[in-house]
């Protein structure tokens, strides 16, 4: 996190999420220029009242001083406030921008990153380093710049009333920004470690607020909250250690400024005992020497926002040249109807050193239902991953209708390949949201006749709004069965060629199992299907029963063939019972 960012990192992000709002950066110049310009004028409008009361009998030159001094001040106020707000919108349009961007990115990556990365610890990339960018976006640049021209207009008109004056104050810019800048490469690596602590603490609570009914079921929760606090404890002295960090130059500035201020006063003392300057013009240089403050102080700050975004650039740009292990196909496309399966000497482990399958040979025709069989971890669900290339095999290759998955664009792959799982994800948002995920191609009825065809009508008009009632997010007000209903019809609804049904049924009782299945048999019609179960009853559509142990076929064939064969593994679970087979 303490390594130094290169120019053209800085320079390639203001450029790829700025440049839309070139007019808008133009505007946010223009006004932070004339603020400068109203800065530097007001100084020398009061010079002329302080000069003026004393040697001018008439009141009226010091009413028109007073006058310009205040439409001045005005006018500069009303120019701050226009560019700060075109700032703040140009930094919310970049950092939204780039928030989409990073989040587009991590949805493309592939299941081994989400694996190894909690659903916290990626949202705070997304939304707690972006956050700290908001500043480098909105103003930083524009900022930076206008301060420096503030600091270098007033070193000009101090040089005109003295090149001793001028000297002086130059030597105390330089030296002020040397400093500051000399403090601030001790404090960057510790905000760089805070983010990192910071995402891992979000990381963390995220995973554990998403399984809080098994953290309490289990009596974990004293050992979360221990884990809760320890985190706490290792956060606070990552957070002492930045806040000093921060607090160092915030003290460095306050002597800085105090020292400058020391010096022009003692100069100005000088030149004015020795007559070279008026009283007005006394004031002026104390003026100038307080403003320059401001200026300085600023870009100080930005400096502080500038070693926050340091450790967020990093970790943003991380993640965007995080290449996903599964590359996009070149577009082969793939049928139209029921798509035929074929695995040909197909291996894949998740590691290295383990293989959970090994020489997959399989032929799945087009249309046919195939139900697989074994013990849990015997690669059943890895079989359905690698068809909708969540990950690809170590060797060997799968093809649908002849085409390999590889060759095919993830986006029409997956659009073409139903997957119903046990677990189900109901998001927050109306009933046609969660059925056809923003899909307004699909009409409403549709929807209502693939509702109507899984049994789901008396709950369909029970809603008080219809398509348009709201879900709660996790399936809050729904069955069990209900959410897994709903699941069925998100795939239907898709009208893909292969359907996956991984245990979809699990969660099902029996009756409502029963229930679904001659829909179900309508909706299988011209599609090809794998089911994968622990009852026997889920696969008796079948027309092939495929048997996994440890990651290898022990065995396939027509259902109707192996349940005849009495030495067939099928055939014994229908006689003993599967469970007592895979046990």
């Amino acid at each position: 996190m303490s390594r130094k960012i290169p120019v053209s990192e800085y320079t390639g992000l203001l450029n790829s999420y700025l440049r839309p709002q070139r007019k808008s950066m133009a505007v946010l110049g223009i006004l932070l220029i004339g603020g400068i310009v109203m800065q530097l004028i007001n100084p020398q409008i009061i010079r002329y009242f302080i000069d003026t009361a004393q040697t001018q009998e008439s009141s009226s030159p010091l009413i028109y001083a007073a006058i310009l001094f205040i439409g001045v001040s005005l006018l500069h106020q009303g120019l701050t406030v226009a560019a700060t707000y075109i700032g703040e919108t140009v930094g919310w349009i970049a950092t939204n921008k780039l928030r989409g961007d990073v989040a587009a990115h991590c949805m493309k990556l592939d299941m081994s990153f989400h694996k190894a990365h909690t659903s916290g610890a990626i949202i705070e990339r997304v939304d707690g380093d972006i956050n700290n960018l908001a500043n480098f976006f909105s103003n930083f640049v524009v900022s930076l710049l206008s301060n420096l021209l503030l600091v270098i207009g007033m070193l000009i008109l101090l040089f005109r009333e003295g090149w001793v004056i001028g000297l002086s104050m130059t030597v105390f810019v330089i030296f002020a920004i040397y400093i500051i800048q000399y403090i601030r490469k001790f404090a960057v690596p510790h905000w760089g470690n805070m983010r990192q602590m910071s995402s891992r603490f979000y990381g963390f609570l995220g995973e554990h607020l998403e399984g809080t009914e098994d953290t309490r079921a289990n009596g974990a929760s004293n050992y979360v909250m221990h884990r809760f606090y320890v985190m706490l404890r290792e956060w606070l002295p990552l957070r002492v250690k930045a806040f000093l960090g921060w607090a160092s130059m915030w003290i460095t500035t306050l002597i800085i400024f105090t020292i400058g201020n020391a010096v022009a006063f003692g100069l100005s003392a000088v030149l004015f005992k020795q007559g070279s300057i008026t009283i007005g013009t006394v004031y002026m240089i104390f003026y100038y020497t307080e403003l320059m403050a401001k200026p300085i102080e600023k870009i100080r700050t930005q400096m502080e926002d500038l070693q926050k975004a340091d450790a967020s650039i990093i970790r943003v740009r991380e993640l965007l040249e995080t290449e996903s292990a599964i590359q996009d196909g070149i577009g082969l496309p793939l049928p139209q109807g029921a798509l035929s399966v074929t695995f040909n000497n197909v291996e894949f482990g998740y590691e290295d050193d383990i293989t959970t399958l090994h020489n997959l040979n399989l032929h799945l025709e087009r249309g046919k239902v195939l139900g697989v069989l074994g013990r849990t971890g015997s690669g059943k669900t890895t079989l359905a991953r690698l068809l909708l290339r969540f990950y690809d095999p170590r060797s060997g290759s799968i093809r649908l209708e002849g085409v390999d998955l590889r060759d095919a664009t993830l986006q029409e792959l997956r659009g073409r390949v139903g997957l119903v799982t046990q677990n189900i994800e109901i998001f927050q948002g109306t009933v046609r949201d969660n059925l056809t995920f923003f899909d307004e191609e699909i009409p409403d009825q549709t929807i209502i006749h693939v509702l109507e065809e899984l049994g789901l009508q008396d709950w369909f008009h029970s809603l008080p709004s219809g398509l348009d009632s709201l879900l709660e997010s996790g399936g809050g007000g729904l069955s069990a069965g209900e959410a897994q209903l709903l699941s069925f019809a998100r795939v239907f609804l898709s009208d893909p060629g292969l359907i996956i049904l991984d245990e979809a049924s699990s969660r099902l009782d029996p009756a409502t199992e029963q229930h679904i299945e001659k829909a179900i048999n309508r909706l299988l019609e011209n599609r090809t299907c794998v089911v994968i179960a622990h009852r026997l009853a889920t696969i008796s559509r079948a027309d092939y029963i495929l048997v996994l142990d440890q990651g290898r076929i022990v065995e396939f064939g027509e259902r109707s063939a192996l349940a005849a064969d009495s030495s067939s593994r099928y055939s014994q679970m229908l006689v003993v019972g599967m469970e007592e087979m895979l046990a």
